[in-house]
C-alpha cells in the first residue's frame, strides 16, 4: 500500500457476517493480550475499519468502483 495514494475517510454502514466479526475480535484479543486484571483492551471498531480499508486498497476497489456493471439497479 503506497503512502502517496490520494485517499479520503468515509463513514459507512457495512454488512458482514458475524463469523467475520468474531474472527476479528478473536484475533485482536490474541494480539493485544490480557492486562493484569485479565481484561482485553481492544478497539474492535478501529480494527474493522483498518481491515476493510486495507482490503479495499489491496484488492483494487477502485477498479471495481469504475465498472458500471457492479452497481445495483436504481429505483
Amino acid at each position: 500500500m503506497s503512502d502517496t495514494i490520494d485517499t479520503i475517510e468515509v463513514h459507512a454502514n457495512v454488512i458482514m457476517t458475524t463469523a467475520s466479526l468474531k474472527a476479528i475480535v478473536e484475533n485482536m484479543k490474541k494480539i493485544a493480550g490480557q492486562d493484569e486484571k485479565g481484561h482485553y483492551k481492544v478497539d474492535t471498531a478501529d480494527a474493522v475499519n483498518k481491515m476493510i480499508s486495507r482490503f479495499l486498497l489491496e484488492r483494487d476497489f477502485e477498479a471495481f468502483a469504475r465498472n458500471e456493471n457492479n452497481y445495483p439497479p436504481s429505483g
